[in-house]
């Protein structure tokens, strides 16, 4: 495998993952729209952001065991899909698609290593 195809592998899932992550933050922004006042906005905009610290945690991890962050990505993408009733791809697809994308930087580094 050559050097850009490697530097791909290892950036892709990366930036997708901060890209998602703030994908999702966007839907916390119509806690401002509810008329709370701000001891309540704070605490309904943290309760929206949950997902983006999962997301946010989940990448950090990855970022250094790409094989545990690819499991990781698969669960989030499994239980959201469970518990959307396999209606949630539009969330779930990216989380397994970042996962896919770990789990063959995981696969390129460790034939690197080995070969």
């Amino acid at each position: 495998m050559n050097k850009n195809t490697k530097r791909l592998l290892y950036w892709l899932p990366r930036v997708l993952s901060i890209l998602f992550a703030l994908f999702i933050s966007i839907f916390a922004l119509d806690v401002f729209s509810e008329g709370y006042n701000v001891g309540e906005t704070i605490i309904a905009l943290f309760m929206h952001l949950i997902p983006t610290f999962v997301v946010v945690i989940t990448l950090l991890i990855a970022w250094h065991w790409e094989r545990v962050g690819a499991a990781l990505f698969f669960a989030l993408a499994l239980i959201f899909l469970v518990m959307s009733g396999g209606e949630g791809w539009i969330i779930g697809g990216p989380l397994l698609l970042l996962g896919v994308l770990f789990w063959f930087d995981w696969l390129a580094d460790a034939r690197l290593k080995v070969g």
